[in-house]
């Protein structure tokens, strides 16, 4: 007889395609090629295009925000029933073993489903718990509907502390890093040909930023950055969102200096191989960030605008001061351009930390023994970043 195969069904409605969506796409992918049943409940099928992962689709409104929260008030109880019922038709395909929620408005459902029906039911964070969600009425919300979940799975050790400070039990909080499944190396032939098609030679320095275009992040600040830096300079800006519109225009003056692509996503090699070094733009409260993974893994240098979500990986030689600061920025970069074989080194030693750090087959595993309640998260230290000077 054949060993019964785990069934996990992953709840994510969005309206963006950031790093926690395709990090959540990864970790299914890779529960899949390890013998999983995985279906996502999403109203954006196109995350799990050419992934092993199944999809239902399902709307649940919009995630919960400050303008979001009368509508999501008012159509909770409806989207809940509507939950349980989309749940209880894919049980019925086999027993669900894990409900893998990620977004608050999700999250707060959780007294609400049918634990026969949903299995065990964990949560993902993927970033510290936001400020609405750690005082008065919201954080007692949070705190209910976690006492119903059975574990919570936090991206980073900050974001384990800002559960735990909220009043979390730390027993119930494992870290794992996002699986990154996409095989990340350099394309010599990519790069050329890559570079060509954006009108880039060889001699064009090409700094890379690959994010979500929402106003939390700080694209703006990359954009300024380059304006500052004379000579044979290009930006590539990879990502979606709402504020593409707006930074198209913040950009203009800058012409053809200035590229958007929509993702990386299906050619991150391609993309990434053309890059000199990669900027960072993080909101004010981070995770792990994946686009910072992806350039780790690439072996490119990498620079931050801000330290929230750089600060363990990074060198404080990476991370601009005073944070936000354009000048602080295009210094940084200047520096990388002026030294490309401490370039070299410095995007080396990212490759090796993240090769430690980040490796997919064994999180894939710590990821499995968490979501079926066999173990904790152990993920290995991170080298001191002292020892590897870029000169």
């Amino acid at each position: 007889m054949s060993p019964v195969r785990p069934h996990i069904v992953s709840v994510m409605t969005t309206s963006s395609h950031g790093g926690a969506e395709y990090a959540n796409v990864d970790l299914l992918d890779a529960l899949a090629g390890r013998g999983w049943h995985a279906t996502l409940l999403t109203d954006m099928p196109e995350l799990a295009a050419g992934t092993r992962v199944r999809v239902r689709e399902i709307d649940l409104g919009p995630k919960l925000g400050r303008r979001t929260a009368a509508r999501v008030a008012a159509g909770f109880l409806p989207w809940t029933v509507r939950l349980r019922r989309e749940l209880a038709a894919e049980a019925a395909l086999g027993p669900i073993d894990v409900t893998l929620l990620h977004f608050k408005k999700e999250q707060l459902m959780t007294p609400l489903l049918s634990r026969r029906i949903a299995g065990r039911v964990v949560w993902a964070e993927w970033g510290p718990l936001p400020r609405p969600m750690r005082e008065g009425a919201g954080r007692w919300a949070y705190l209910a509907a976690a006492a119903g979940a059975d574990h919570i799975v936090a991206v980073s050790d900050g974001t384990e502390a800002s559960l735990v400070q909220a009043g979390v039990d730390p027993r119930k909080v494992s870290v794992l890093p996002p699986i990154v499944s996409a095989d990340v190396h350099r394309d010599v032939a990519a790069r050329t040909a890559t570079r060509a098609a954006w009108g880039a030679s060889e001699d064009t320095y090409v700094v890379g930023c690959v994010s979500r275009l929402a106003r939390k992040k700080r694209v703006d600040v990359v954009i300024d950055a380059v304006a500052r830096m004379p000579g044979d300079v290009m930006l590539v800006i990879a990502g979606t969102g709402d504020e593409l519109e707006r930074l198209e225009h913040r950009a203009a003056p800058l012409g053809d200096r200035v590229k958007f692509l929509p993702s990386v996503r299906g050619h991150v090699n391609e993309v990434l191989s053309a890059f000199d070094v990669q900027v960072f733009a993080p909101q004010e409260e981070e995770g792990l960030p994946r686009s910072l993974m992806l350039g780790m893994l690439m072996g490119l240098p990498v620079i931050a605008t801000a330290p929230a979500g750089a600060a363990s990986l990074l060198g404080d030689d990476a991370i601009a001061r005073p944070a936000n600061n354009p000048a602080a920025v295009a210094a940084l970069l200047e520096a990388r351009r002026a030294d490309p074989a401490g370039s070299l080194r410095e995007g080396d030693a990212l490759r090796a930390i993240a090769a430690q750090r980040f490796e997919p087959a064994h999180l894939a595993v710590e990821a499995e023994q968490i979501l079926l309640g066999r173990a904790r998260a152990a993920a290995p230290p991170a080298p001191a970043l002292a020892a590897t000077p870029r000169a």
